[in-house]
């Protein structure tokens, strides 16, 4: 493909601010939809951590990490390991210094060039598998913030089927900065549409409370850790494969020093990340469909949407503004991108020919099913486990990538 600008030109200053507000539009609700797991008091502190943290990581990544236009954002994966350990009890003293010891596992895999060899044990059907693990793994949560306004549970119901299918029809039919501005759309009119049909608040009450930097209250627990160590695994081929496939995708050059400066800025900024006590980073995929949108693969486009992260971080107020999008919209939102999820991971088994027969498929349902099962189990069953294995075996995630790599390699592994 033709680009307007490729890896290393730099626009002109117009040109670069108009790019640049297309991937802020993209960045903005990345980060938003990563707050619902805030601690109640600290939201907005929280959010201007994240922005900060994603903003500096683009620019490191831009300058001296891979140098592709990719955007970073917070981990599903993480968030998905933050509500497993909150829902067993633990609190941000054991959860984050996990994520300090997986981005420091992630730095070294980096510094001495591991990967290549550990990428041998994730076929294709583990790889669709995770991809669509994470996506079932949220459901739950999804649930909560859809419904979190009772007394209108029922518009709630059906804003999510009709806004889901509605964005789906955007996505389609727009075109160039557009079909990129989906979401950011979605939810400014979505919580338009909500607070017209609601009433507005007389006030909104989202909080501006500050909170510290850096948490030194530090207590480790073997089994987050170990918890962690399974979503990081998740964490590490996302970050290869959204590396790969911009990289193929705007013909860049020296893939494998690429590969290994974008995993070593990821590892770092994961221990920034667990030291400020919010989930760490990781780049995402959905670069290559703006590239191609806009025709323009210049690695300096994204650098004016990430310094107006880290300088948006610097006012709670603008971001109390941005915040003060409805529990509901926010749900609905996530229930799309999650859509978008399953179509990836999809995607990946068809081209990749990931299921040829009853027993591949097999290999993937059964940590699906499993997966959805352990979200939903009851409290009391999950009292019953040892306090060791609960934050492995009350991750429904986490079990769904041993189960996964037990049925590839051992169980239903395929005979030669």
């Amino acid at each position: 493909m033709d680009f307007k600008f490729n890896i290393d030109d730099k626009p002109k200053a117009g040109a670069l601010l108009l790019y640049g507000l297309q991937w802020l539009m993209i960045c903005i609700p990345i980060v938003l939809t990563s707050t619902f797991i805030a601690p109640k008091g600290e939201v907005v502190a929280f959010t201007q951590k994240l922005f900060a943290i994603c903003g500096t990581t683009i620019i490191i990544q831009i300058f001296f990490g891979h140098r592709l236009p990719l955007v970073a954002g917070p981990a599903a994966v993480l968030l998905m390991g933050v509500i497993a350990a909150a829902s067993q009890g633990h609190s941000a003293s054991t959860i984050y210094p996990s994520m300090i010891i997986g981005g420091g596992i992630v730095t070294l895999l980096a510094l001495v060039g591991a990967m290549k060899y550990i990428q041998k044990i994730f076929t294709p059907r583990i790889v669709a598998s995770i991809v669509l693990l994470i996506a079932f793994t949220l459901i739950k949560p999804i649930i909560g913030l859809i419904f979190a306004d009772k007394a209108h549970a029922g518009l709630s119901l059906i804003s999510a089927i009709v806004g889901v299918v509605i964005m789906a029809w955007a996505n389609r039919v727009l075109q160039g900065i557009w079909k990129s501005m989906v979401v950011i759309l979605a939810m400014i009119l979505g919580a338009l549409f909500y607070y017209g049909v609601t009433g507005f608040p007389s006030e909104f009450t989202t909080d501006t409370t500050t909170s510290a930097l850096i948490s030194t209250d530090i207590h480790l627990d073997a089994g987050v850790v170990i918890a962690f160590l399974f979503c990081y695994i998740a964490l590490l081929i996302n970050q290869v494969g959204s590396v790969q496939s911009l990289g193929e995708f705007v013909s860049a050059g020296n893939m494998a020093q690429r590969q290994k400066r974008g995993l070593l800025v990821t590892g770092i900024m994961n221990i920034v990340s667990g030291v400020a006590g919010v989930p760490g980073v990781v780049d995402y995929s959905l670069s290559p469909g703006v590239v191609a949108s806009t025709s323009c693969a210049s690695r300096y486009t994204i650098l004016p949407a990430a310094v107006a992260m880290v300088v948006l971080a610097l006012f709670p107020q603008a971001v109390s503004v941005l915040l003060t999008i409805p529990q509901p919209i926010m749900g609905i939102v996530l229930l799309f991108l999650m859509a978008t999820q399953v179509a990836a991971g999809l995607e990946i088994i068809h081209s990749t020919k990931a299921v040829t027969s009853f027993q591949n498929g097999l290999t993937l349902g059964l940590p699906i099913m499993l997966t959805i099962a352990l979200s939903f189990a009851p409290a009391e069953a999950m009292a019953t486990i040892p306090s060791l294995l609960r934050p492995i075996i009350g991750n429904g995630f986490v079990m769904g990538i041993i189960i996964i790599l037990l049925l590839e390699h051992l169980v239903l592994r395929n005979k030669k």
